[in-house]
């Protein structure tokens, strides 16, 4: 067994490395993860076609930059935001500047449905 991260393979698995939203994500079919935002509505497929890497049964596939004809469809889940985060700007010794912000990323629910090589 193989530990990246949060995702826990089994030898044999299938798995990819995409790029989506200027980041990195590994992915095995059936597996849902949270991506940048993307203009794709709810129920509707998704390709990503930055594929970075890609390991079968066998072989692995490594690109420079990206593997050529490999595709990983997913199936768009939600659309959703996420968490509020605070931002406390704060000056010591100095009643007059506080500030307080907030802010909170939209994202995208993604299914990974299959990694076509």
């Amino acid at each position: 067994m193989l530990t990246f991260g949060r995702v826990l393979l089994k030898m044999g698995d299938m798995f990819a490395v995409i790029k989506t939203g200027g980041k990195q994500y590994i992915v095995t079919p059936g597996q849902k993860l949270k991506v940048e935002k993307l203009p794709v509505e709810n129920g509707k497929e998704v390709l990503f076609n930055e594929v970075l890497l890609v390991e079968g049964e066998k072989d692995l596939q490594l690109g420079t930059p990206f593997v050529k004809g490999v595709t990983v469809k997913g199936k768009v889940v939600t659309q959703g935001r996420a968490k509020k985060v605070i931002i406390l700007k704060f000056k010591n010794k100095s009643n007059r500047q506080k500030k307080k912000t907030g802010h909170r990323q939209s994202f995208t629910e993604v299914e990974i449905t299959s990694i076509s090589a």
